[in-house]
């Protein structure tokens, strides 16, 4: 099934993605009255090759309250029903070529909108300041694409200690949570970065909401919520930014729904 994604320059241009590997075309741009021509190397590619996992669940069991007292280390324990954390996912066609974690499924770990970290058993501590914290949770494959189902999540506010100014969520309405790329890619994996991230109270098309995802200054449309290959990137510093759009090209109003993350590529 192809999958259309807004070019670069133009806002009316439409490139569709199919399951063959394809780069984005050269576009032409005017600046000035001068038309150029903008070179396109970065192209990202929906993959369908992962198991499904339809089935399985993340539940939060603890801490059962919301609300915590005071900031320090809290306890989490997730009820985890089929899936096997620590398992290495099995790798089929694209994600034979992404980034792999020898330790196995995990659950991607959110809080506050920062990086995830991953966990590979379901009970672990957490340093937890003083404030509104907004927590999202998901099982993770080992190559870190995240599992998409009705219950493979969690999604909660939090206050610990006092309350404090919150970051504008609202769990119940439309959200994006931003998961990979992630940290530093060295050799072979600098050259299939996995692109993802996890929607709550929304889906994706062509003539409703998207995401416009901003590599290195290039931008993609895309309208159909599934795991990505980005490929072309060069060495250094790469940044990406995702932004959860309306129809009209809007951004949808939420503390999550607009972030940029930098990550490094090595020989």
């Amino acid at each position: 099934m192809n999958v259309k994604i807004l070019g670069t320059a133009a806002a009316a241009l439409l490139i569709a993605v199919s399951c063959q590997p394809k780069k984005a075309e050269n576009v032409e741009e005017v600046v000035d009255g001068m038309e150029m021509s903008t070179p396109a190397e970065i192209s990202i590619e929906k993959f369908t090759d992962s198991p499904a996992y339809a089935s399985s669940s993340l539940t939060l069991k603890n801490p059962s309250n919301t609300t915590i007292g005071k900031a320090g280390e809290v306890d989490f324990a997730f009820d985890v029903k089929d899936y096997m954390l620590g398992e290495v996912t099995e790798r089929n066609g694209m994600a034979a070529n992404l980034a792999n974690s020898d330790k196995g499924q995990h659950i991607h770990f959110i809080l506050d909108n920062e990086p995830y970290s991953a966990h590979y058993e379901p009970e672990f501590k957490r340093e937890m300041p003083e404030g509104t914290h907004y927590l999202v949770a998901f099982l993770s494959r080992s190559y870190h694409e995240s599992v998409k189902n009705a219950n493979s999540f969690i999604a909660k506010k939090m206050v610990v200690g006092n309350a404090s100014d919150d970051m504008n969520v609202d769990f119940d309405k439309p959200t994006m949570i931003y998961s990979r790329p992630k940290g530093e890619y060295t050799g072979a994996d600098t050259e299939n970065l996995l692109l993802d991230f996890f929607l709550l109270n929304t889906t994706l098309s062509e003539d409703g909401n998207k995401v416009r995802a901003t590599i290195n200054g290039q931008e993609f449309m895309i309208t159909e919520w599934a795991p990505y290959v980005i490929k072309g990137l060069p060495k250094g510093e790469v940044t990406v930014k995702l932004e959860l759009l309306d129809a009209d090209g809007n951004l949808i109003p939420g503390g999550f729904n607009d972030v940029t993350r930098t990550v490094t590529l090595k020989d």
